[in-house]
């Protein structure tokens, strides 16, 4: 799900190395028609999905013998998750339209390879009882989540100390010094990876990383006071976990999304594969500095909402999608993004222990009061 975004094209990628070991199901993207049919007559999935109505009755009518079955909306995503014949779900999407697959896919005892990260900042809780209640896994993809998922394999539980999560500090760490002068095309322009557009942005603003932090208290079951967040520009190192015994165990690989992806869909197995390896003889140097929580508050923001739970994280969520929508959209300057989703938070309720409805409906309510607070602010 996603199949034409940035994560989708390398887990594709990924198969393709693999053809004896994968069969393509099913594929789901957002608007990519063109894209999508390309997929199809390569992969030959017996069902696919798009994000509109309209776009899936195009593309069914483009198609040539034999054809998919062709669906759409969140209803095509749901039919796709809970495919008899699919042993793993990717779940790329991008926003809360990730959670409720996850949720089909789960209760229908598929593991989720899980990239899209809003399905635990909004409703963390939700998803890990179901995941003990269906006895299915969360395989994640995110490249800190992965590390920190390798670095653990083999340790008896309780033994961890701490998790810290490496960040590449993303384009702006010391220039510009006025972050109101940031422009789209600047802060699209990340220094290492290669990603979707919505992701790419949070990275600048360090939400992305505020995410993986509530992202990596639900995978591994950690009190928030044990995950730290360092700044390692170089993004060698993906994450690290400190033991009891003060030792420190970390992952470290060139920055390619294909690693952690193919881990994921290996697990718990590991394949050669032809992906970049370190040339230890090039590599100057590898920095580490703390997180400057007054220049990218939207990290602290984070923290404060994973701390106080509840409807909060789904509300933080919220915000920061609709005020990168704004940026993106050049409605909103990039300085006002954690200004509007700290406003929201404010102004929020919290629902201490909320069912996946209330979670839902906080998540709209979040985006209404977003886009009333962007329209009367001015770019």
């Amino acid at each position: 799900m996603g199949s034409t975004g940035s994560i989708g094209q390398q887990a594709l990628d990924v198969i393709r190395q693999y053809p004896e070991k994968f069969k393509v199901i099913g594929l789901a993207a957002g608007k990519n028609r063109q894209q999508l049919a390309a997929q199809i007559k390569e992969f030959h999935p017996q069902i696919v999905a798009l994000k509109e109505e309209g776009a899936a009755l195009d593309l069914a009518q483009q198609l040539t013998a034999p054809k998919p079955e062709v669906y759409w909306e969140e209803e095509g995503l749901k039919i796709l998750a809970s495919h008899p014949e699919a042993k793993i779900v990717l779940n790329a999407l991008t926003g809360l339209t990730g959670l409720m697959p996850t949720v089909v896919a789960l209760k229908a005892g598929k593991n989720v390879a899980l990239a899209n990260k809003e399905t635990l900042v909004a409703a963390g809780q939700v998803i890990t009882s179901l995941v003990k209640k269906t006895k299915t896994l969360i395989l994640p993809v995110d490249s800190e989540h992965s590390a920190i998922w390798q670095c653990l394999a083999g340790n008896p539980g309780q033994t961890a100390a701490k998790i810290i999560l490496t960040a590449s500090g993303g384009p702006f760490r010391h220039e510009p010094a006025d972050l109101s002068k940031v422009t789209v095309e600047m802060a699209l322009s990340h220094p290492t990876w290669q990603m979707g557009r919505k992701v790419t942005i949070d990275a600048a603003t360090l939400m992305n990383k505020g995410l993986e932090v509530i992202e990596a208290h639900f995978l591994f079951g950690i009190d928030y006071d044990q995950i730290k967040v360092v700044i390692h520009p170089q993004s060698i190192i993906h994450s690290m976990v400190e033991y009891v015994d003060g030792a420190v165990i970390a992952q470290l690989s060139v920055p390619d999304m294909r690693m952690p992806i193919q881990y994921a869909f290996s697990y718990p197995q590991r394949w050669p594969s032809k992906l970049p390896r370190i040339d230890w003889f090039t590599l100057k140097e590898m920095t580490f500095e703390p997180p400057d929580i007054k220049r990218f508050p939207c990290l602290f923001l984070a923290f404060t909402a994973g701390k106080t739970g509840g409807t909060l994280p789904a509300v933080l969520n919220a915000a920061n999608e609709i005020a990168v929508e704004a940026f993106l959209n050049r409605s909103l300057n990039f300085s006002l993004i954690p200004e509007i989703v700290e406003r929201v938070m404010e102004a929020h309720q919290v629902i201490s222990k909320p069912d996946l409805e209330e979670i839902i409906t906080a998540d709209q309510w979040a985006r209404k009061k977003a886009w009333a607070l962007i329209s009367n602010s001015g770019v």
